[in-house]
């Protein structure tokens, strides 16, 4: 823990920024199984509030873990570590006055509240709640096939576990709505929420 360190408070806040923006902050956290279409469904809302010239990044696990998260493997410990990193991360963007869309596994609950404590206000949790077998079965990066073939460990949804959001505030199921659909009943959330 580092110490002699004191919060520098800044001349411009978070409020003017989102006054500027005409828009609310907020962290879009979508969570689910892998090939649930986490990353498909953040990128394709980034890109629908793109269009409404809306201030907005997407961070992304796998990008994640290319640079700031490139030395954590996947075991619990730095599962929790990726999630603790990523969320401070989203919270800076956050007070940049963007909405920031997520997507991370982020399997056990305790990380994604305390997600939730780090983000603040701005954390808006939705769960892509598409059952595991459909997630097998699209498999886009083969990665359920090594799991199964023994090439992957700690693997989430065959040999570590994955708990369940037990009150997202948005809740999407994949297997039953295309992509437009999914997206737009989160814009729609949002539009509820007056974050624009």
């Amino acid at each position: 823990m580092a110490k002699n360190i004191v919060w520098q408070e800044y001349q411009i806040t978070k409020n003017d920024r989102e006054v500027r923006n005409n828009h609310k902050a907020s962290v879009l956290w979508f969570t689910g199984y892998s090939g649930s279409g986490k990353s498909t469904l953040a990128n394709a809302v980034a890109k629908e509030l793109f269009k409404k010239e809306i201030q907005t990044f997407s961070l992304d696990g796998d990008n994640v873990r290319h640079g700031l998260n490139k030395d954590l493997g996947f075991s619990d410990l730095d599962r929790k570590e990726n999630i603790r990193r990523i969320s401070e991360v989203a919270k800076l963007f956050a007070e940049s006055g963007m909405i920031i869309t997520t997507a991370f596994i982020s399997p056990f609950k305790e990380d994604r509240d305390f997600a939730r404590e780090i983000i603040g206000d701005d954390f808006i949790e939705i769960f892509v709640d598409t059952p595991l077998e459909i997630c097998k079965s699209r498999d886009p990066k083969g990665l359920y096939q090594k799991a199964l073939n023994g090439e992957i460990k700690n693997f989430t949804g065959l040999d570590s576990p994955y708990e369940i959001p037990e009150n997202p505030e948005i809740k999407i199921k994949t297997e039953s709505l295309s992509v437009e659909k999914c997206v737009e009943k989160i814009i729609n959330e949002l539009l509820k929420r007056e974050i624009f």
